[in-house]
């Protein structure tokens, strides 16, 4: 993990009208992510992480304060513009891995290089580079419904890959698999953020995810109710018995 900042959360706040009434989804949210860093969030249901997401990957904007990627303010962009960072710079791992059926492994990972105007054979190039990154260099021709969970997540992380983001959201990535397989893919997203030097940001309750992050931090009713290295980490067992989902 370097020091450079790659986003930069500035007195985010998201205000959303819910039958009339004010539903103040983030409250004030300062922090900064680093290039390479793995940091994850956690939170119970309600307490803002997929509004925090949606900010971060520029597919909302906020009501007040800012989010800046690589020293752009997105919410000085227009829908174009969000659009082309959405397919260059933030790339994306679902909990049900989002691959297209009739596609083999190799197609979803060029997909996002169609989308970014990449020339075939580079994609090819770059699709299969990835797939071996992600231990799957022999199952390029596979379709999804010829993979195992854990084999589609990793065709998700390589995808995820594909356009060379400088971020990484990555929402319950281990939350579809078994322990030994999420483990496998716990493993890999570290490895991937300290190889390729891109910043992941997870949300999850998976204590496996926790143990391999930078730092963690703590969301509750729109705000960080704590922020934690690591080496420093204090889990309570409120942390613990509250049930989280995104």
């Amino acid at each position: 993990m370097s020091e450079e900042v790659v986003i930069s959360v500035k007195n985010l706040h998201k205000v959303y009208i819910l039958k009339g009434e004010k539903v103040h989804a983030l409250r004030g949210i300062n922090l900064d992510l680093y290039r390479g860093e793995y940091f994850s969030l956690m939170g119970p249901s309600g307490s803002g992480k997929t509004t925090f997401f949606n900010m971060v990957g520029a597919i909302d904007k906020p009501t007040k304060g800012k989010v800046v990627l690589e020293g752009i303010d997105l919410s000085t962009l227009t829908p174009g513009q969000l659009a082309w960072m959405r397919c260059h710079r933030i790339g994306y791992i679902f909990q049900t891995f989002n691959l297209i059926e009739p596609l083999t492994a190799l197609d979803n990972v060029e997909l996002p290089m169609i989308f970014a105007g990449i020339p075939k054979d580079e994609r090819i190039k770059r699709a299969k580079k990835l797939l071996e990154l992600v231990g799957l260099g022999d199952r390029l021709h596979h379709r999804p419904d010829e993979l195992s969970g854990g084999q589609q997540q990793r065709v998700a992380i390589a995808r995820a890959l594909a356009n060379e983001p400088a971020i990484v959201l990555a929402d319950e990535p281990t939350g579809n698999l078994d322990l030994r397989t999420g483990l496998q893919i716990t493993r890999l997203l570290k490895r991937v953020s300290i190889e390729k030097q891109v910043t992941v940001l997870c949300a999850t309750h998976d204590l496996k995810m926790i143990d391999i992050s930078d730092r963690i931090a703590w969301l509750r009713d729109g705000m960080i109710e704590r922020l934690e290295k690591r080496e420093e980490l204090l889990i309570t067992p409120s942390d613990i018995g509250v049930e989280i989902v995104v």
